[in-house]
């Protein structure tokens, strides 16, 4: 594969929420994966292989799901940290830092993935923006979801 195809196919994000709750609150709930359709709309379905990895299957606004094989590479609550590795229609990582911020907690979820679905593939020079937007939907309503099901207690 050329490096300019990697890179076209090749996704790197960073999102920070603010939340008023507690730090260790808020990752005894993001540690909890199989709630995340309970409070994430996008996040439609995660399905446990075993203590360390399930099924998650995604799908935002844009119309196609995302399904991938999340396995636990780290977690450790002293670093308030949350990683998996992820093979299946995208593959890379993706990580949660859950630290003290100004009035509650600062969560910030970082990403760096290459698509593999081939529909997506097959469009990824013109498709960039929407997926672009897409992924900045589904994460603004993943901190609305959060925020909500934290406010519930």
């Amino acid at each position: 594969m050329s490096d300019w195809s990697h890179r076209l196919h090749r996704y790197r994000f960073r999102t920070v929420w603010l939340l008023p709750a507690q730090p260790a609150v808020v990752y005894a709930v993001l540690e909890r994966a199989e709630t995340y359709p309970s409070w994430w709309p996008q996040v439609r379905e995660v399905a446990p292989l075993d203590d360390r990895s399930g099924i998650v299957r995604f799908r935002s606004l844009l119309p196609y799901d995302l399904t991938v094989v999340a396995s636990e590479r780290v977690r450790d609550p002293g670093t308030g940290t949350l990683e998996i590795a992820m093979r299946g229609d995208l593959s890379g990582w993706a990580r949660w830092t859950v630290v003290p911020g100004a009035g509650g907690t600062r969560v910030v979820f970082e990403q760096d993935v290459e698509v593999c679905k081939p529909l997506l593939r097959r469009f990824a020079l013109p498709g960039r923006p929407a997926f672009l937007a897409n992924h900045a939907l589904m994460m603004r309503s993943g901190r609305r979801g959060l925020a909500a099901w934290l406010a519930r207690g």
